[in-house]
């Protein structure tokens, strides 16, 4: 199996996370996508707004607008829920666990974007994440192959990253988290499901 690993704050979810992961899919061929909220991301001191259950509970609402008969299959995970003693969440454990729960044959393939891949560098053991998996980084307007120079990856890494060009950002999570603050019901930006978890639970302000 293709697995794809999509983790990041989600906070909130939203139609734009929806429209990579489905993107993803189609280039690289992916049976399944597990969309990963990150209870506390190393690199974001600040950490996340919404408690990672409720995170979780809209990533899944989010999963559920794929047609259950569509080819690749999208899934909520706690992969990345909160550690003993609010340790940071490192990727490179995660994958670690993600692998040893799969068939050795199965391949998994990290979805990020290109901004957060060009920042490799300052992740947890770069090399091993790099060795891991295959990486489907989400390209922006003028972004290349040859930016990557910097991260000094080896032929054997860079015939294992696979750019995902087309991408339109309908939103930033920081824009729509101000939107909801305001009162918008961010039409074309939520989904109707997303919006009445985040009402219920007076996330965000509302």
């Amino acid at each position: 199996m293709r697995i794809g690993f999509f983790g990041g704050s989600f906070d909130p979810p939203h139609l734009g996370h929806l429209a990579v992961g489905r993107a993803a899919a189609a280039a690289c061929s992916l049976d399944r996508i597990l969309f990963c909220p990150t209870a506390y991301q190393p690199l974001k001191p600040d950490g996340a707004i919404a408690p990672f259950e409720d995170r979780l509970a809209m990533v899944s609402l989010l999963c559920d607008l794929q047609p259950t008969n569509a080819a690749s299959r999208f899934v909520a995970s706690s992969l990345d829920a909160p550690l003993p003693d609010h340790a940071p969440n490192y990727t490179v454990n995660t994958l670690a666990v993600l692998r040893s729960t799969i068939s050795p044959g199965d391949r998994i393939y990290v979805i990020v974007g290109a901004d957060a891949f060009l920042d490799l560098r300052r992740w947890r053991s770069p090399n091993a994440l790099l060795n891991l998996a295959d990486w489907i980084v989400v390209s922006r307007p003028g972004f290349s192959l040859q930016q990557l120079e910097a991260l000094s990856l080896t032929p054997a890494q860079l015939s294992r990253v696979h750019l995902l060009d087309g991408i339109h950002e309908l939103a930033s999570a920081t824009d729509i988290r101000t939107l909801l603050s305001t009162g918008s019901d961010c039409a074309g930006l939520l989904p109707p499901s997303i919006l009445d978890h985040i009402r219920a639970h007076h996330l965000y302000g509302t």
